[in-house]
């Protein structure tokens, strides 16, 4: 059965709903959006509920930048792997909700590993929803009733969930340790992507060495500045294939692009010599250094402790049901290993779960031991070496 719904698309009705929303507090939110033909995501249906409520707000008929007031406000706004959503509401209100409660998030720490929406309402509620309409066009209008009915059920069932959820998390004593992360998620930065970081996206181009990995960063860049100023994606720019073509045999003319693999010769001559500047520019530039090797210059004595512990904290995520993810992973472990000021695993509970007992490994006073049945242990050491 549907759930019962509204659709707000007048100033009036959004103001109304605004207006209802500030005593709440706590509110399901979540947003459909389209991000394949543009380089920022474009908001296409907010959906709220709240008791007895549940609207779905069409932003293509009303702002929604008022809406800001009910996420600056005090109410526990609850979402489901809420981090696209919060960058759709960044740019469309300016602002994130000021309380977070994640039910994904939430789910790992009662053992369900990054689980969807429809795996979280079928374990929590019994309730099964159709997601027929999950890569549907949202941008059209009118919006079919099946649409309408798909986005309704995002949003219908969350607020059970999330006093399902924090029922559970308070039995275990975990409830703290997921609004510690789900407030660690609404604080990421969120901001424009750094366009000389782009060419770490193209996995060939992290192959590259010296002056071509120079060349790529430079190329790489301009097209993310290029994408970002006409709100179109990379790829309409310029190819990951002819990004990495031009960075391995740098050319020099119009007549050398366009013998690069995948260049589009479509491309205006004021286009291209802005692409050959940047060419030029990773040519004629200082060469970056390398960067440090995929073990993340851990210490070479100590890289074969972290398969090892690896499977130790699988086989702990499994025994106290916590998602392994959460718990520790592998880059937690090598900066703990490393002694990176900012490893997770050296604050907070995961230091207490995690980070002491390796700490103990490390300077010999524990050892990691078959426990049967393929299980690891840490447990104190005996300093009896078998002979």
């Amino acid at each position: 059965m549907a759930p019962a719904h509204r659709v707000v698309d007048t100033e009036a009705g959004l103001a109304a709903v605004i207006e209802a929303l500030r005593p709440e507090p706590v509110y399901a939110l979540d947003t459909e959006f389209h991000r394949e033909r543009t380089y920022y995501p474009k908001l296409a249906l907010l959906q709220l509920a709240w008791p007895g409520e549940l609207v779905l707000v069409d932003p293509l008929a009303v702002d929604v930048a008022p809406f800001a007031e009910v996420l600056d406000g005090p109410g526990v706004a609850v979402l489901h792997a809420a981090d696209q959503d919060l960058e759709i509401l960044e740019l469309a209100c300016g602002t994130v909700p000021s309380q977070l409660f994640d039910t994904q998030v939430a789910a790992g720490f009662v053992g369900m590993s990054t689980p969807s929406l429809a795996s979280v309402y079928e374990r929590l509620l019994g309730v099964r929803v159709a997601k027929g309409d999950r890569l549907t066009d949202w941008l059209q209008r009118p919006l079919t009733a099946h649409q309408l009915e798909y986005a309704a059920n995002d949003v219908a069932h969350l607020l059970e969930v999330h006093a399902r959820l924090v029922s559970q998390l308070e039995q275990r004593q975990r409830l703290q340790w997921a609004a510690a992360e789900c407030e660690l998620q609404r604080r990421r930065s969120r901001g424009p992507r750094d366009p000389d970081e782009a060419w770490r996206r193209i996995k060939e181009a992290r192959q590259l060495k010296g002056r071509a990995r120079a060349v790529v960063r430079s190329v790489a860049a301009w097209r993310e500045r290029r994408a970002a100023s006409l709100d179109i994606p990379v790829r309409y720019v310029l190819s990951d294939m002819a990004v990495v073509g031009i960075a391995q045999r740098p050319p020099r003319s119009r007549a050398d692009l366009e013998r690069v693999r995948g260049f589009d010769r479509g491309l205006r001559d004021d286009v291209v010599d802005d692409l050959l500047t940047a060419v030029k520019a990773g040519v004629e530039g200082p060469v970056p250094s390398s960067d440090e090797s995929s073990n993340g210059g851990l210490d070479r004595d100590l890289r074969p402790a972290v398969g090892l512990i690896s499977s130790w904290v699988s086989q702990l995520a499994r025994d106290i049901e916590l998602d392994t993810s959460l718990l520790a992973t592998r880059n937690d472990l090598e900066a703990l290993l490393r002694g990176d000021a900012d490893a997770r695993l050296a604050t907070g509970w995961r230091a207490e779960i995690v980070g002491e007992p390796i700490r103990r490994l490390l300077h010999g006073e524990a050892a990691v031991a078959f426990a049967g049945d393929g299980e690891l242990v840490i447990e104190e050491r005996s300093h009896r070496p078998l002979r």
